[in-house]
């Protein structure tokens, strides 16, 4: 496989991966009744397949030669969780299509810090392609534009996005900076998400509340979703050590049209004219940045 076609399976990859979780996360809430308790069970999963991919490839021990690196991979861990958390409470506490538009804002902050911290060009057709994007991902996802109203505990999901933003960069630099593998990275996020969801749903007592038994497919759905996030590892940090931040946040605004299509094909959910039209946007702005490399043809490696 070529290049392309390899970079092309990664994003792909990647992609599926999360849309799958994301289907699964979200079930497994709504049948425990607790963002908490789903959140530690679906990492106590990824926990053993991403154990038993570290063992298989014999870099298991390496998990504990990590030195002063250790600290930033642990940070990354923390952001990870608040990313959750923020948005978990923002819901409990405001609409889920507001919700939903403000965290959607993280392509624009990647943007942001792209260009004032990192002093990246981004070209006119860039900014057109991620606000594009963007419009499209809001059709697809129904937002009721009549209904948008801002409340204080919506800044909850800005704050989120904004967790989903600085730890992106944090990834990229753990790879770059100091020379971390993504299974590393990985694993030592996974592991410091799991211990902070398992510490709050004990205090919550939301644990002790479950019974798998009165929830259909509960243990195969925690290992789907265990094996979702592991993939989502596999893919999503390799494509960080492969492109800019701000690329592979846009090719995530495809996951909510590959959920439309998995709800439409698998789970009878209804194909609606505003649904079809923000697939077509989202796919104009992605072939404008595909176009990049013909439409600026000085940028860095003729390509996104």
């Amino acid at each position: 496989m070529n290049s392309r076609g390899r970079d092309g399976a990664m994003i792909a990859g990647m992609i599926v991966a999360w849309s799958i979780f994301y289907a699964v996360s979200k079930r497994m809430v709504d049948a425990t009744g607790s963002a908490y308790a789903a959140g530690c069970l679906l990492r106590m999963s990824a926990l053993v397949f991403l154990t038993g991919q570290l063992v298989a490839d014999g870099h298991f021990l390496a998990l504990f030669r990590q030195g002063k690196a250790a600290v930033i991979l642990v940070v990354i861990g923390v952001f990870g969780f608040l990313l959750d958390l923020f948005a978990n409470l923002g819901y409990a506490g405001g609409s889920l299509s507001t919700g939903t538009a403000l965290l959607k804002t993280d392509v624009l902050m990647v943007n942001l810090i792209t260009v004032a911290v990192y002093h990246k060009k981004l070209y006119a057709s860039d900014w057109a392609g991620s606000l594009i994007m963007l419009l499209g991902v809001l059709l697809v996802l129904g937002l009721d534009v009549k209904g948008f109203a801002f409340r204080p505990t919506d800044l909850l999901f800005l704050l989120s996005a904004l967790c989903v933003t600085v730890n992106a960069f944090l990834i990229k630099a753990a790879q770059e900076k100091f020379g971390r593998d993504t299974d590393s990275i990985s694993y030592y996020n996974n592991f410091t998400v799991l211990a902070l969801f398992a510490l709050f749903a004990l205090l919550r007592g939301d644990l002790k509340a479950l019974d798998p038994g009165s929830i259909p497919h509960f243990w195969g759905l925690v290992a789907l979703g265990g094996l979702a996030q592991t993939c989502i590892y596999f893919f999503y940090y390799r494509n960080l050590k492969r492109h800019e931040v701000w690329v592979v946040k846009l090719w995530l605004l495809l996951m909510p049209v590959v959920s439309c299509l998995i709800g439409v094909l698998f789970l009878h959910e209804s194909l609606t004219a505003q649904k079809v039209l923000g697939i077509g946007v989202v796919l104009l702005g992605a072939a404008i940045i595909l176009l990049r490399g013909k439409l600026h043809p000085a940028a860095e490696g003729g390509k996104p």
